[in-house]
């Protein structure tokens, strides 16, 4: 197969991670940028020394660019996506998918009906601890599921202010009261991608903001919300429960922001903010922190690169955990050398992704699982809106390719 285009759309603080190793992979023969902003797509371009620049998504989808990695706002990656694949390209999207049912629907339909690779760059399945959980789970060790928890803790404070407003310009608190439970892919896929089932109904509450910012107002916001934190109850296919929350006024650190504790008729998995162990029915706990937690943080040089705002600094990660080690051998040879990220998931997902294209399989997360981990989100913010009305969350399938 030919080495592989891609272009990489969105020139903000997140994208600048993985520009590197979409050109360190050895199936690419070409990474180039695009962005709207003239200023910043020639500033970021000639930093990261990429000669090849758009300015325009359409020109991008009229060019010869075998695949477009979107990093955009969030709202956006949806409809991006549908652009993309009803233009022949492969899609690597940013987290959320979608922030409606209706363009999941589409989303599952526009890969069914083209067969091209679309993934979700969800981050957290390449935690440690959720690499821990599934090797677990896969082991028959849990026994049957009875109840987990995903939580993304993540205050304003911490990074946020500084990204919405580099993102949304001058009228960016319109944009930064994001629905917490449009973004939910973090926490549920902590759950669902180990257990293999899915979210079938949910109670979801909110927590009207409060603070003096005004961000969190319905007279400022794009949605028109008022929560800042919301926490919802779910029931799973497989007779189990799981509470998801996601809060974005929380007075938490913020060194472990996506967290997971799964409980079992056998054994159980608790994550705190200070650390995580194993517990049997039967016998002592086990700590297992050093085992999921990863070593080395970005180097003084590779950290000024990036620019993302100090307060994030424990998202970027230089090295592995030692749960990460026996997945490390699939890695292309040339990515020794590269910065890492997330809990060290960058690597593996940028790597799962062109994989699939070169070799027309599935990606790790698919369009099925996006819609999976996406769904229970957006359906559950419609109840918090009904003051935690019960409702069903519609069941997408799997794949079918």
């Amino acid at each position: 197969m030919k080495p592989l285009k891609v272009c990489v759309v969105g020139a903000g603080r997140f994208s600048q991670c993985f520009v590197p190793l979409y050109r360190a992979h050895p199936l690419v023969g070409e990474v180039s940028l695009c962005e709207v902003l003239p200023e910043r797509l020639d500033c970021e371009a000639d930093r990261l020394r990429i000669e090849r620049r758009f300015t325009s998504f359409d020109d991008v989808l009229n060019s010869d660019v075998d695949a477009v990695a979107i990093f955009t706002q969030r709202w956006s990656h949806a409809p991006m996506a549908l652009k993309a694949l009803k233009a022949g390209k492969h899609v690597y999207s940013a987290v959320p998918a979608a922030t409606t049912l209706e363009e999941l629907h589409d989303l599952v339909e526009a890969v069914k009906s083209t067969g091209l690779t679309y993934m979700m760059g969800e981050t957290s399945l390449y935690y440690g601890s959720r690499l821990y959980c599934k090797e677990r789970w896969d082991a028959g060790d849990f026994g049957r599921f009875v109840y987990g928890e995903g939580e993304y803790h993540h205050d304003m404070s911490h990074g946020f202010y500084s990204a919405f407003q580099h993102s949304g310009g001058a009228d960016w608190k319109r944009t930064a009261s994001f629905p917490p439970m449009l973004y939910p892919t973090h926490s549920v896929a902590m759950i669902l991608s180990v257990t293999g089932a899915r979210m079938t109904s949910v109670s979801c509450l909110g927590s009207v903001d409060d603070n003096e910012d005004g961000i969190f107002c319905e007279d400022v916001s794009l949605w028109r919300n008022a929560f800042s934190n919301q926490s919802a109850l779910f029931r799973t296919s497989d007779g189990g429960m799981a509470r998801i929350n996601e809060f974005r006024r929380i007075g938490q650190s913020g060194d472990r922001g996506v967290r997971v504790s799964l409980y079992g008729t056998e054994s159980s998995y608790e994550e705190q903010s200070n650390g995580a162990v194993w517990s049997r029915r039967e016998g002592p706990f086990e700590v297992v922190e050093p085992l999921i937690q990863c070593g080395g943080v970005y180097s003084h040089e590779q950290w000024e690169a990036i620019k993302v705002d100090v307060a994030l600094k424990g998202d970027f990660t230089s090295g592995f955990a030692q749960v990460h080690q026996k997945y490390r051998d699939r890695l292309p040879d040339s990515y020794r050398t590269q910065p890492n990220g997330h809990e060290g998931s960058h690597q593996f997902l940028t790597d799962d992704f062109v994989t699939a294209v070169a070799n027309g399989t599935l990606p790790s997360c698919h369009v099925w699982d996006a819609a999976r981990y996406n769904a229970p989100g957006i359906v559950a913010h419609e109840s918090s809106k009904k003051e935690g009305a019960l409702l069903t969350v519609p069941d997408f399938g799997f794949p079918r390719m």
